[in-house]
């Protein structure tokens, strides 16, 4: 950490001295959603204290360096974060426009295919409908039908989450009058809508290429989702200048020079209720803390079985919660390089190779002691070719992560195994994945091999351990019909002063995180909230 990087710092293991220590709110956990729910009771004049368990704040946009190297964990490509679009408008104003983002280009998504096929996604929705015109001409009318759904689903969008603010005595009124738009597009499946549109295989393929967005396949996941994510990016992807740690330093910084605090090191046992209402929470330590309103933006599910007193677990709600499926896991390969990568074809746009044509995708067939046969995609970024403030110094010092999906059930029996001493059989299991990994990535890109100089892999227990999702989910409850079907899944819990913030109470992702948290802090004061959001 740089010196100037200490100075910044909005978080520490114990308050301030000279803090008082008194709370309007307290959240726990400090990914997207919760500094985001944060941020905004911060700008209402509300003290908030942000608990995180981790040694570092930001959830999925925190970064951790290795060497000379340094990687983001989540941020790898973010849409809508200019001033032309609501959320980020509401982003640059939570942080006081200090937070600045870079384009990844007139392309941030590179798609690969079997046959050689090659598609690009460009920053502007003209674009986007030439470059799927020319990859096949004769599907105009499916194209067109394809990105009127998109339009159709975007529209109805603003009412549906709205809808979710309302208490669940009032939810039929609101999906009435609110989210009767949008609700059905939530209820389809994508590959249903994509294979009435067209016959052709790769194009339904190509229409849900993005599909790694949100970590459930086409077979499964919502088309609401699907389409959610092709309007997030219709105006191309953008970093964040300085890292994707600069999210975390931007947010909590509002927090703090609002009277609040973020104490890390700090995981909750329990959240506190009395008399049917949340008061506080109590810390791992045994230390109790108390405010009016307790947000959890640790994830729904997790939070009903992990923090609640037990005899919660057997209510309705939670049961109904519980049945709902975790996203696939996924497995990260962090690559640190010494030369000029863009020589070998390297840039600030992500890469996706498929070794399918098919929809029907699963998460990558992993066990230990047997044979790997390739994954069905790769999804390949460079964080150091998007951040324009890397200093590559003289030995061209530059990053790669390369990710896939795999079954968290593989890795499961090693979850209460500490971290880094979860024995052989483990160790030679990851090592034979990253091994996979790394030479199927070469194959695609022959002319970095000679620039590879570090590399680490982390498994689905590595995001249990830094960030205890569910099954080690990084995208939380998988985006289905059935989850959006679900009438507890929204920001007020059916405890009194307890509620839920991040991407399981909207859409997946960091800006489906951050809109979590937005709904987290409309549900306890919507008059204020609103009026924030109108100036």
């Amino acid at each position: 950490m740089t010196k100037s990087e200490k100075s910044e710092k909005y978080w520490s293991k114990h308050l301030p001295e000279d803090h008082p220590g008194k709370w309007d709110a307290i959240v726990v956990g400090s990914g997207m959603g919760g500094m985001t729910a944060a941020a905004m009771l911060a700008k209402m004049g509300k003290r908030v204290l942000v608990l995180e368990q981790h040694y570092i704040p930001g959830g999925f946009t925190h970064t951790f360096k290795r060497q000379s190297y340094r990687w983001d964990v989540g941020v790898h490509a973010v849409g809508e974060v200019t001033k032309k679009s609501m959320i980020g408008r509401l982003l640059s104003r939570l942080t006081d426009d200090r937070l600045e983002w870079a384009s990844l280009g007139e392309v941030y998504d590179e798609f690969y295919y079997p046959d050689e096929f090659r598609i690009d996604f460009p920053d502007s929705p003209k674009k986007f409908k030439a470059n799927l015109l020319a990859a096949f001409p004769d599907a105009e009318k499916a194209i067109d039908g394809y990105l009127q759904l998109v339009n159709e689903v975007s529209q109805g969008l603003k009412g549906y989450y709205l809808a979710r603010v309302l208490p669940k005595y009032l939810a039929p009124l609101g999906n009435f009058l609110l989210a009767r738009k949008a609700q059905p597009y939530f209820e389809m499946r994508t590959r249903d809508v994509v294979e009435s549109l067209t016959d052709d295989p790769r194009l339904q393929s190509v229409f849900t290429a993005q599909w790694g967005y949100y970590g459930s396949a086409p077979t499964r996941a919502s088309f609401a989702i699907q389409a959610l994510v092709v309007k997030h990016f219709i105006h191309g992807g953008y970093y964040p200048v300085g890292g994707s740690q600069r999210i975390a330093v931007e947010l909590l910084r509002t927090v703090a020079e609002a009277g609040g605090w973020t104490r890390i090191n700090a995981g909750v046992e329990e959240i506190i209720i009395r008399r049917g209402k949340a008061v506080g929470v109590r810390l791992e330590s045994g230390e109790e803390v108390f405010a009016a309103d307790v947000i959890s933006a640790a994830g729904v599910v997790a939070t009903a079985k992990r923090m609640l007193p037990a005899k919660y677990a057997k209510s309705r709600w939670v049961s109904k919660l519980s049945a709902l499926k975790p996203a696939s896991a996924h497995v990260c390969l962090y690559i640190g390089f010494k030369g000029d990568i863009t020589e070998a074809g390297a840039s600030a746009a992500n890469k996706w190779f498929y070794n399918t044509w098919d929809t029907d995708l699963d998460a990558w067939a992993v066990h230990p002691g047997e044979p790997l046969e390739d994954s069905p995609c790769l999804y390949c970024s460079f964080p150091s070719l998007k951040d324009p403030l890397h200093d590559p110094g003289a030995e061209q010092l530059h990053t790669g992560e390369v990710v896939t999906f795999v079954p968290w059930e593989v890795f499961e029996p090693w979850q209460d195994e500490k971290w880094k001493k979860r024995g052989e059989d483990y160790e030679e299991f990851k090592q034979a994945i990253s091994d996979k990994i790394l030479e199927e990535f070469l194959e695609r890109m022959p002319g970095l091999r000679d620039m590879v100089d570090y590399v680490e892999l982390s498994t689905p227990l590595s995001t249990d351990h830094f960030c205890r999702p569910m099954a080690g989910s990084i995208y939380g409850i998988e985006p289905t019909p059935e989850r959006f079907k679900n009438p507890w899944l929204r920001p007020r819990s059916p405890i009194k002063n307890l509620y839920f913030a991040g991407s399981e109470v909207t859409a997946v992702g960091v800006m489906g995180a951050m809109l979590g948290g937005v709904v987290s802090a409309m549900s306890i004061a919507p008059l204020q909230t609103l009026r924030y959001m109108r100036e």
